[in-house]
């Protein structure tokens, strides 16, 4: 399998380039050439498969350049017990007929991120070593990347990571986690500005070639198709939970359809939905849901993406889909636009990394409903009530972004069709959001007890792509 960029670098690049690559050199994100297919058979080969045989099937249709006995050892390290706290690693929890919360937030940091990021963190001090190389990886989070990164590469021979956030608008607990950590090879820049903010900064830095280049600079964050890979994952898992009696009573194969809610910021989580549906597992409905943050709803709705400044993105209570341009989004607009590069580089390289905006053709936009994408938007009233109503009726515990994925969930549900929402993190995240719903302080694992009280270590930097850049040569 062989990868391309969006905007036209037609260079087939095999997938450990691309691993320790992120960004493509004109500026594009990686794609396939093209995706592989599922069919039945291999659906129902692959039913009733530990988690990390299944991504060991999975990823093999997408990786021929790491021996099939390297990457089953690689996956088979990544997705334990006793990393994730189940056997079955995503395991579902049911809230009501037809409606079901996908569990991926067990891991390390208590969020979905750690789904890819632990298998990145052991993909690349792998290809690291095999090359005898050191990376510097640079990274934006706005909650939750950042501390699924640092948790994956801390210790990591030959790694360093470089970690931007918006100073002050993450929640305490996010915050904790990352700047608590001591580790040497861990650097973590709080960016006086936004989300947006510190995205820009990675993107400047990932086109400066030289800089890259003599930096030996990698990605962590969505942009990097290893990660997104990895998510692809439990879309499948999830499906095959959700669809527990394949056959009917002939033994005939019954080909049943599943729908995912996913709260959606930078639209990486639901790409990988995406390309699960393009491999042809059977998602009836791609449910995008925001927060107040609303500017891939009003894409899904209208046909028009509209990038807000920082002045205009809102601090809300859930803080990871505090973003108004999503990294991940022309990956899809790709596909939607026939993989037309030279129209995803106009699009995207002349309005939207200048705060603009486009609008589809009234042709292209009709390829949505093709797609399987529908969305809503969530507010802090409907994400606190949705807190309180599931806690009183199921006794189940949920995020606020959760939360906003369960509200327009519900907005979309399908007589006979399974939703199944992803769970991004869990409550203990946002403990304060929590207390105002519930009038209680949500569980915490023993390990994050207390983590606010401990020493911190980063430093802060204006909105300033050279001082970042003065920091990483400095430190690299």
């Amino acid at each position: 399998m062989k990868y391309i960029s969006t905007r036209g670098d037609r260079s087939e690049r095999a997938f450990c380039e691309i691993l320790l690559e992120g960004l493509a050199p004109d500026g594009g994100l990686y794609l396939p050439l093209h995706y592989p297919k599922v069919d039945a058979a291999m659906l129902a080969k692959w039913r009733g498969l530990p988690y990390h045989e299944l991504a060991f099937e999975l990823l093999s249709l997408f990786i021929d350049d790491i021996p099939p006995a390297d990457l089953k050892a690689l996956v088979a390290k990544t997705y334990t017990p006793e990393v994730f706290g189940t056997s079955e690693i995503t395991p579902l929890k049911p809230l009501e007929p037809g409606l079901s919360l996908e569990a991926l937030s067990n891991g390390p940091t208590l969020a979905f991120k750690d789904m890819a990021m632990q298998l990145l963190g052991n993909l690349f001090e792998y290809e690291l070593a095999r090359r005898g190389e050191t990376l510097n990886i640079l990274g934006a989070t706005s909650g939750d990347t950042g501390s699924a990164a640092e948790y994956a590469m801390r210790g990591k021979q030959g790694v360093k990571v470089f970690m931007l956030s918006p100073h002050g608008r993450m929640s305490a607990f996010q915050q904790a986690q990352m700047f608590s950590l001591q580790d040497a090879n861990i650097h973590n820049i709080a960016v006086e500005g936004v989300f947006d903010d510190c995205q820009d900064i990675v993107k400047a830095v990932s086109n400066d070639l030289e800089f890259k280049r003599r930096h030996k600079i990698g990605t962590v964050n969505s942009i990097n198709w290893a990660r997104l890979l990895a998510q692809v994952v439990y879309y499948f898992a999830g499906y095959f939970q959700a669809t527990k009696a394949p056959f009917d009573t002939s033994g005939r194969s019954e080909v049943k359809e599943v729908s995912f809610a996913v709260p959606s910021g930078n639209f990486g989580n639901i790409c990988a939905g995406h390309v699960a549906r393009m491999m042809g597992l059977p998602i009836r409905r791609l449910v995008l849901a925001t927060n107040e943050n609303d500017v891939l709803d009003e894409f899904f709705r209208t046909g028009t993406y509209r990038v807000r400044g920082s002045a205009e993105t809102h601090e809300t209570s859930s803080p990871s889909m505090d973003i108004s341009k999503a990294s991940n989004f022309e990956r899809f607009v790709f596909d939607l636009i026939g993989r037309d590069a030279a129209r995803t580089r106009q699009l995207f390289k002349t309005d939207v990394e200048d705060h603009g905006s486009f609008t589809l053709s009234s042709g292209e936009f009709a390829r949505i409903a093709d797609y399987g994408f529908v969305s809503g938007s969530s507010t802090h009233a409907d994400r606190v009530a949705t807190i309180r109503d599931t806690w009183q009726r199921f006794g189940t515990m949920i995020d606020t972004h959760t939360a906003d994925g369960l509200k327009v969930a519900r907005e979309h549900l399908d007589p006979g069709i399974p939703m199944l929402v992803l769970e991004t993190a869990l409550p203990a995240k946002f403990a304060e959001t929590i207390v105002e719903a519930l009038g209680r302080e949500p569980d915490r694992p023993a390990a994050m007890r207390g983590i606010e009280q401990l020493p911190k270590r980063f430093t802060v930097m204006p909105v300033d792509t050279q001082a970042v850049k003065a920091f990483i040569a400095q430190n690299a």
